[in-house]
């Protein structure tokens, strides 16, 4: 079984390790039954926790393909109680474009097309996609706090957010997440320390694209020294770069995304990779010789 840890201050666990569900349902998207196939595999392997938003899709014709395609899923294996799914709004996709939009009106839109689309009562964490700079933050999250307090989602999370955006947030509603790039070529969110105030406040921390992206794993692969740390470990080197992140915070759940069963085999087999401090510091060394 996979170890678990609590989600924000919610009293809910999830598993230490998540799926990403973007590249089930954007360009390159693999047929329906193939996707399926992922999400069901993940929940075999005891994974408890699915990040998805309304956005993950084609084209603003395709709003919410893939909290469709993760509830049925869920539904098919009968685990929809099993799951936790986080959804986000916020951003917009004008023919295929991905463009903000942190308007309250739209929040609340987006928030209760979600949860149809989720087939829930309640969405279980909802989070900001991203601030919106034409848009006061505060009236953003204001708006999550008002979904919140009508019953339409249960916790409030915010992504791709800077420590002051998240403590401006915590004067307006409890914060329960925070979703920021987090991976060997972006390591702002722990050099400003906003993986520390997480790790010391309660706040989950969810790492996306933990990998750096599909091109990034392929130099990661390519990287002799790293490939070397990693063979030492028994393990891929995108295994050891994920045991890296969860060493680096106790509050920390990264989602890597997968298109085929083997990569979330391949994710959750870093859940068990124990990295001492001297390795840590090794391979972070090693990530400063990457090519971008």
């Amino acid at each position: 079984m996979l170890t678990t840890v609590e989600l924000g201050r919610t009293g809910r666990t999830i598993s230490r390790i998540g799926l990403g569900g973007m590249w089930l349902s954007i360009e390159e998207r693999p047929d329906r039954e193939q996707a399926k196939r992922v999400i069901r595999r993940t929940v075999e392997l005891g994974v408890t926790f699915i990040d998805t938003a309304d956005v993950y899709c084609l084209d603003e014709n395709d709003l919410n393909h893939n909290e469709r395609l993760i509830a049925e899923a869920l539904e098919e294996i009968g685990a929809t109680g099993q799951v936790l799914v986080a959804t986000k709004g916020g951003l917009a996709r004008p023919e295929g474009r991905w463009e903000n939009d942190g308007r309250p009106e739209s929040l609340r839109q987006a928030a209760l097309s979600s949860r149809d689309a989720l087939g829930v009562e309640r969405i279980a964490l909802y989070q900001l996609h991203a601030p919106d700079r034409k848009v006061p933050f505060g009236a953003s999250v204001d708006a999550l706090a008002a979904l919140r307090a009508d019953g339409v989602i249960e916790a409030v999370g915010l992504s791709n957010v800077d420590l002051g955006q998240l403590r401006a947030a915590e004067e307006i509603v409890e914060v329960t997440s925070v979703q920021n790039r987090y991976n060997p070529w972006d390591r702002s969110s722990e050099e400003s320390g906003l993986l520390r105030y997480c790790d010391e406040n309660g706040v989950t921390f969810i790492p996306y694209s933990p990998l750096g992206g599909a091109r990034r794993v392929k130099l990661l692969q390519a990287d002799d020294l790293v490939r070397r740390m990693a063979a030492e470990q028994d393990a891929t080197p995108a295994e050891l770069v994920l045991a890296w992140s969860l060493s680096k915070s106790k509050t920390l759940v990264p989602i890597p995304s997968a298109r085929r069963e083997g990569s979330i085999e391949s994710s959750v087999r870093a859940v068990g990779i124990e990295l001492g401090a001297e390795l840590v510091s090794a391979l972070e060394k090693a990530f400063g010789s990457l090519p971008l």
